[in-house]
């Protein structure tokens, strides 16, 4: 990744993983690349093997094997690069379950033929995303997800400095860290440099020939203008072939997508389904994301003034900044989520009569539900939806909360949460 030097900042996956490590023999922190996996996991390494280079991988993809005569605990990074090491470690761990003897990070998922499933307590699949909101320390965060997750509506109070501006400079400045430790004046060149490398390098490296490189990109834009919507194949098809007669097939569309999705690029948030199923008119298609809205912001060429402008449109309602707006809350609350073993997912009625855009759902199946509102004011409109699902689930809706860009957080007088996005926190 393209950056220099910095200080380590914490991120909310070290307490994740110090936790597993304490009484697993292996871990597996996957991610899209320039996350941060490798920093993260080598403050706990004895050694450091670097699959991704050129002479490393050589040996490794010889004798994977190898491994076994390195000190532990020992990161491989990058391991996907060479599948069989999945495997050794799998066979390592089978014979010796000391905890924290191997690290595995990987920025690409292998194809599934060629990863062996680890086997329950083997390798942990841990993943890492960019940076949240309350892991970049803009703000002082005073409303726990954690504590909203526990029930009895908590009482919710604090106050963010930040403004509109503000969370429109977060998006752009994106959430990976060797973005961030650079100067503002280079970030767009540096995303731009990412994008590059993806599509050159890290895709090749795979095994994949991506015959148009630049049929790859208009998809990839056709995935970041429809940041946060449940659009539909044919209306992607039209933004990655504008005025093209002979559309493409839609094998050969799938295939891009997969390719995004190996790289951890595109993150869909899947559709809740709940288990108990009284919402039997619910829509299953996936939202739309980016795994960072700034890299999105950068594909569609979007910068502060123009987002703020309310240039690039993306739909007759709604504008870009509205939707990166919503792909930043939806990158905070997965970070804060899984920290508690919590999942992910929107609501989306097949008729398109109510939306919620985040639920958070607890091992009991119990959920929070979350409206993103682009506003530093909310009214009981925002909140429409919510009280809707309340009325069809009841008590499995433990609590309401409207993620905004205002000042203060409180709870309005129908107890619903209303959080400015940057205090919200573990």
């Amino acid at each position: 990744m393209y950056h220099r030097s910095m200080e380590y900042l914490s991120r909310v996956v070290d307490k994740q993983l110090d936790r597993l490590l304490g009484g697993l023999p292996a871990v597996s922190i996957e991610g899209a690349k320039g996350v941060g996996k490798t920093a993260t996991a080598a403050r706990r390494a004895a050694h450091v093997l670097g699959v991704d280079l050129p002479r490393t991988r050589a040996s490794v993809s010889a004798d994977p094997e190898m491994i076994l005569s390195l000190p532990t605990p020992l990161l491989i990074d990058e391991w996907h690069l060479v599948p069989s090491v999945w495997d050794v470690v799998r066979r390592a761990v089978d014979q010796d379950r000391s905890p924290g003897r191997y690290l595995l990070t990987g920025s690409a998922l292998p194809p599934q033929e060629a990863r062996i499933h680890s086997g329950a307590g083997r390798i942990v699949r841990l993943v890492m995303r960019p940076m949240g909101l309350s892991e970049r320390r803009v703000a002082d965060p005073t409303v726990s997800l954690g504590d909203l997750l526990a029930g009895g509506r908590p009482a919710v109070a604090g106050r963010s400095a930040l403004r509109l501006a503000d969370y429109t400079a977060e998006i752009v400045a994106s959430g990976l860290p060797g973005v961030r430790g650079d100067e503002p004046s280079l970030r767009r060149d540096i995303l731009a440099a990412y994008i590059d490398e993806m599509i050159e390098r890290d895709i090749p490296e795979l095994g994949v020939n991506v015959r148009r490189p630049g049929a790859l990109r208009a998809w990839l834009a056709a995935y970041a203008a429809a940041s946060a919507t449940t659009t539909t194949y044919s209306k992607l098809l039209d933004a990655a072939t504008p005025g093209e007669a002979e559309k493409p097939a839609r094998n050969t569309a799938d295939a891009y997508r997969s390719i995004l999705e190996r790289l951890w690029i595109l993150e869909p948030l899947p559709a809740w389904t709940p288990v108990f199923n009284p919402l039997g008119r619910l829509g299953l298609a996936p939202k739309l994301h980016l795994v960072d809205p700034g890299l999105a912001a950068r594909i569609l060429g979007a910068t502060e003034m123009s987002l703020l402008a309310g240039e690039g449109l993306t739909r007759r309602e709604d504008n870009l900044l509205a939707a990166l707006f919503e792909s930043l809350a939806v990158l905070t609350v997965r970070v804060l989520a899984e920290a508690h073993g919590a999942r992910v997912s929107h609501l989306r009625t097949h008729n398109g009569t109510h939306e919620i855009d985040i639920i958070v759902e607890r091992d009991d199946h119990s959920v929070i539900a979350l409206e993103v509102k682009l506003a530093s004011e909310t009214t009981r409109d925002a909140a429409k939806h919510l009280h809707w699902l309340e009325s069809e689930i009841g008590n499995t809706l433990i609590d309401r909360v409207v993620l905004t860009t205002g000042e203060y957080a409180y709870r309005d007088s129908d107890g619903t949460a209303v959080v400015p996005l940057a205090l919200l926190t573990l």
